[in-house]
């Protein structure tokens, strides 16, 4: 499994600070508990352009289905909580 958290990590490696601090604390914090939904719809998110994810983050536009979405609440969640 590390090598895989090692990878993911990789991947959320992004073009905007905000996005790099916000998946990779959720690799970090939260990835190894999730539920293997949960994890499957994280790889969905990395698969998404940058602009995108960071409007599902912002509420600008909704996740197309209630996994992403429940995901995309938990990583905002922490970003409040990080503040």
């Amino acid at each position: 499994m590390d090598a895989d958290i090692g990878m993911l990590r990789w991947r959320c490696r992004r073009g905007m600070k905000e996005l790099d601090l916000l998946l990779t604390g959720y690799v970090d914090n939260e990835y190894r508990d999730a539920a293997p939904d949960q994890r499957q719809a994280f790889r969905r998110l990395l698969e998404c352009h940058d602009p995108l994810i960071y409007d599902y983050l912002l509420g600008r536009v909704p996740p197309p289905d209630a996994v992403l979405s429940a995901l995309i609440e938990r990583i905002a969640a922490n970003r409040s909580n990080d503040r």
